[in-house]
């Protein structure tokens, strides 16, 4: 197990070019986190409920403040890390040298989202050295999705392990991690994307969350899942939810106060009135510049619409001829007891932005199915693994 004290871990990581499938098949290209590093979890308590009034844009926009919280700490120092979005939490793994002032940043998001959305957040930390105390892999790897973004990919059961003890509200992995005297900064989020819908009208869009069984050893059998979604709806390029053609900038009164009250925690007449011109600015920039619309090609290509955190969590559109095929095939393997799986179907996605610089490629964008896909495919999942109990 590696214990070095390299804040650089995860900058360091190869990058792998082979296809995802091959990858996680090949558990040799990956490396142990170090055990000095940290797992922060933060997960929307009742986030089922909140996206059943219709607050889904809200409980994506929380999940997305929790990474930019952390990622704007690490950032001056110019270390990266790999986090994982979830629909309506986070996952981020830090060196331990950044783990007071992440946390620090976490417990103000966490008041702020409490008092602004109502929304209580859970947060807590482990570390990778207790993950391995319990004889739990976790491993991680790099994967390029294309020229200009790459991925985490994750093996192992460890980010699992300790989101269900943050959930559980266990009292030591909380932690006692008190507020510094510096403002939560969550610069560069943004949340002004209107809803988007697929390309053709006869498209859908899939949240997949797909998970192993028991104590069998999924490397092979993601391979096999992730080979078909190949197989059926195509290339990563092909099943992407976010098109040029559909993107829409929308400035609307509600979307900019939430994106406000999550920056800034409270009302602000200038901020509001400055982003509905920036907003509507913005709409003629980037379809009528050159510079807007090398933005807009970016955007399309650092979209994450795929994470691999111990399980495969996916958003992809296609038919529901398509979607028939997959399932299909899932339920086998799920007979099989090789897998678990949840599902939902949505009609548009729903993107939040972490943008750091326009003119680079210092932006990520997160999607989720509009009507919290990813929380509703997760409550599937909840369900069978409580009947198989």
């Amino acid at each position: 197990m590696i214990a070095s004290n390299n804040p650089h871990f995860y900058s360091e990581l190869p990058v792998n070019t082979i296809s995802i499938s091959d990858l996680v098949a090949d558990k040799s290209l990956f490396s142990e986190v170090p055990e000095d590093w940290h797992v922060l979890i933060a997960d929307i308590k009742n986030s089922t409920q909140a996206i059943k009034k219709g607050k889904h844009n809200e409980v994506n926009l929380v999940a997305t403040g929790s990474i930019i919280a952390v990622l704007n700490i690490v950032y001056p120092e110019k270390i990266k890390v790999p986090f994982f979005f979830g629909g309506d939490g986070a996952t981020i793994l830090v060196p331990s040298k950044h783990l007071e002032s992440a946390m620090s940043a976490l417990e103000k998001h966490r008041k702020n989202t409490l008092e602004n959305f109502g929304f209580e957040l859970k947060v807590g930390h482990i570390s990778v050295a207790e993950i391995y105390k319990e004889k739990i892999e976790l491993i991680i790897a790099k994967a390029e999705i294309n020229d200009v973004f790459n991925i985490p990919v994750i093996l192992g059961n460890g980010l699992q392990y300790a989101e269900n003890l943050i959930k559980n509200e266990d009292p030591l992995k909380k932690g006692n991690f008190q507020k510094d005297e510096f403002p939560l900064n969550l610069k560069g989020m943004q949340c002004k994307w209107d809803k988007i819908k697929p390309p053709e009208e006869t498209q859908e869009v899939v949240s997949l969350i797909v998970t192993g069984c028991g104590d069998q050893d999924p490397s092979k059998i993601f391979s096999e899942v992730l080979k078909a979604i190949d197989e059926i709806y195509g290339s990563a390029k092909r099943r992407k939810p976010i098109t040029i053609k559909r993107l829409r900038l929308k400035a609307s009164f509600k979307k900019i106060n939430s994106e406000m009250r999550a920056k800034l925690g409270r009302f602000d007449g200038f901020y509001l009135l400055k982003n509905l011109v920036k907003t509507n600015f913005g709409k003629f920039y980037l379809k009528n510049s050159k510079a807007g619309k090398r933005y807009l090609q970016k955007l399309v290509e650092l979209t994450d619409t795929l994470t691999i955190d111990g399980r495969i969590n996916t958003v992809i559109i296609g038919t529901s001829e398509q979607r028939i095929s997959l399932i299909s095939f899932l339920d086998h393997l799920e007979r099989s007891k090789k897998i678990k799986y949840g599902l939902h179907v949505s009609q548009e996605s729903v993107m939040s932005c972490y943008v750091r610089d326009m003119g680079t490629n210092e932006h990520i964008h997160f999607v989720d199915g509009a009507d919290g896909g990813y929380t509703r495919a997760a409550n599937s999942l909840k369900k069978k693994a409580s009947l198989t109990k």
